[in-house]
């Protein structure tokens, strides 16, 4: 049913036009009526009707105006001119903006009938056009996406298919949506379905279906600004179990600007997904800056020379050690050990596939090792097959080294379990090392094989608080020592200490001190917010390495070298290391690395 507006300033006209003919057999529905020209153009405008009804003559504008106003600006509706015979001049000045259809007053009701039913007729006609003409662009348009997905354009869009196809922003980026361990009967969560409700005329985004996957194509800074504010929303909130916002997973390429070079950001997207091996529990987003940096021409010297290596040497080697710490009962080196693997297999270039079955034989050693050296023990280790199929099952890095650390701490007790307060000293030392961390009971508690539930009671029995009492005392302990250290901010103070919001660390500052972060640095008699910065301890980290041309070269970084927080191994020092220059895109190729010495630097001259 199309829309009718009747625009006459005198109301009978208006009521007789109501009632001269059954507007609904014709195919219109009478909804809206101006008395003069301002108000009849005002509503074509905002109301876009199907036919508008306009007498010429009428106060504050006359009819001719106001179509031609109305065409201006787009317009599209038709129109039927009402004018007495006087009035042809004005009847003639309309039909220059595209009216063709004149009835002079008083209206024949049949000429009436005539005219709008040939109006309804092309309507009809052109609505069915521009279906079709809709639906081959829509059609067009997703052959054309599919193409900048994949590859660069072989010549430029011109400016009016870039037009047509609503691609006239100055930015883009490309972000794939996929069910991130979503149970089976979970409906999948469409993230373009977030983004609907501001994508008038897709203006802010393209969603289509590529390669079997759900795509994004985000279309200018209020596009991408949607998407920022999405991800501050989906980190600040946490999900609810079953909720469909748990089950997504975004992979969201780099920001391009031009046409021609989205294909860069969803090839850095598809990376994304193919690395979410290495997602941690429970998250939802990768972005392009996680993605390793590697030489785009490395030599075979250079990656031979990487200081960490995940091949059948490097396993045997990682088998040999967790075989003694777990003869040791030393729960400590599993986790560390365990925690550089993590970080190492992170910047490694083997495929997935490989970096799993490597992980099987790893398991495969320390069984062998085990069964070897402790022939007397009854180890509750899983069967070879079934140890294999688990592990080639699992979708991800953590769920592997969980099923290690598992497998690890079954075998310490096969050899004698430690007592209760062993494994709280293991707990103790891990908090005080890691409290800048995301820590939760939650997560610590399969570290050390036991249920967060049971930890958490012999936690606060033997330690006579609460674990997460505890690690805010740390916290708070260690950011007192930074405030009268007076070279950080506050907020500076607060994220190395493990608060990300340093609202929420000033309300736990004011509980356990009552009296904020600047009342205490003031206490002390320093000032609020340092102003200068005096150099911290520093180290160089000298890097031997040999390019392809045999010739030696040394980097010299300075600054606090990266590590767990406590007198790190040589091999721990590299593999973090490592994990730091691999995203540090500005230095050379952290590949050619050969050779660590860790010195350190005179004091500086007073």
């Amino acid at each position: 049913m199309e829309k009718l507006l009747i625009a006459d300033d005198e109301a009978s006209i208006r009521d007789g036009l109501k009632c001269i003919i059954d507007w609904e057999a014709l195919g219109f529905s009478l909804c809206w009526e101006a008395s003069n020209g301002k108000d009849a153009l005002s509503q074509i405008l905002a109301r876009k009707p199907g036919l508008v009804l306009l007498d010429v003559k009428m106060p504050g504008m006359h009819g001719t105006e106001v179509i031609r106003l109305a065409r201006e600006a787009g317009f599209q509706g038709k129109c039927i001119i009402l004018s007495g015979y006087s009035d042809f001049k004005y009847a003639q000045e309309a039909m220059k903006s595209g009216v063709r259809f004149y009835l002079t007053k008083p209206i024949d009701e049949d000429e009436l009938i005539q005219t709008v039913t040939q109006i309804r007729e092309e309507l009809a006609e052109e609505k069915q056009r521009s279906s079709h003409f809709t639906q081959y662009k829509n059609k067009a348009k997703n052959v054309v996406l599919q193409e900048l997905l994949h590859s660069a354009p072989e010549s430029p869009l011109s400016e009016e298919d870039c037009r047509m196809f609503g691609l006239t922003a100055d930015v883009y980026q490309v972000v794939i949506c996929e069910n991130y361990h979503a149970p089976s009967t979970a409906a999948p969560f469409l993230f373009a379905e977030m983004l609907k409700v501001s994508n008038r005329d897709n203006m802010i985004f393209d969603h289509l279906s590529t390669d079997g996957r759900d795509v994004v194509l985000l279309k200018g800074v209020h596009g991408l600004n949607k998407l920022r504010e999405f991800l501050e929303r989906l980190e600040q909130n946490d999900m609810q179990d079953g909720s469909p916002m748990d089950s997504m997973f975004l992979a969201c390429g780099r920001p391009v600007h031009a046409v021609e070079d989205i294909h860069l950001s969803y090839a850095d997207a598809s990376a994304l997904l193919a690395r979410r091996f290495f997602c941690l529990p429970g998250q939802h987003t990768a972005g392009y800056d996680a993605l390793p940096r590697t030489n785009e021409n490395p030599s075979p010297e250079a990656d031979a020379a990487a200081s960490f290596s995940w091949n059948a040497d490097a396993v045997a080697g990682y088998a040999n050690r967790l075989t003694d710490y777990i003869g040791a009962y030393n729960r400590r080196m599993i986790v560390d050990t365990m925690q550089e693997i993590e970080l190492g297999l992170m910047t490694v270039p083997n495929a997935i596939e490989d970096i799993r079955l490597l992980l099987i034989d790893l398991y495969l050693q320390v069984k062998e090792n085990l069964t070897r050296n402790y022939p007397a023990a009854e180890f509750p280790f899983r069967n070879n097959p079934e140890a294999i199929e688990y592990i080639h099952s699992r979708g991800y890095l953590y769920e592997i080294l969980r099923f290690l650390s598992e497998q690890s701490e079954a075998a310490m007790g096969a050899l004698g379990s430690s007592s209760k307060d062993t494994v709280l000293a293991d707990v103790l030392f891990y908090i005080d090392h890691n409290f800048n961390k995301n820590i939760k009971l939650e997560t610590i508690a399969p570290l050390f094989g036991y249920n967060s539930a049971y930890l958490g009671k012999i936690f606060t029995k033997s330690v006579g608080e609460s674990f997460n009492t505890y690690v805010d005392h740390r916290r708070i302990e260690h950011s007192k020592k930074l405030l009268l250290e007076n070279r950080l901010k506050v907020y500076e103070i607060a994220e190395q200490v493990g608060y990300k919001n340093v609202d929420y660390f000033h309300k736990k500052f004011r509980k356990y001190m009552e009296m904020s972060p600047a009342e205490f640095r003031k206490g002390q008699g320093l000032d609020e917010e340092p102003e200068i910065y005096p150099p911290p301890p520093r180290k160089f980290v000298i890097l031997k390495s040999k390019t392809a041309a045999r010739t030696s070269m040394r980097l010299f970084l300075c600054g606090e070298c990266p590590h767990s927080g406590h007198s790190p191994t040589r091999e721990g020092v590299a593999s973090q290391l490592l994990y730091f220059l691999a995203r540090q895109p500005l230095l050379p190729s952290f590949r050619s690395i050969s050779r660590i010495v860790i010195v350190r630097s005179p004091p500086s001259p007073q």
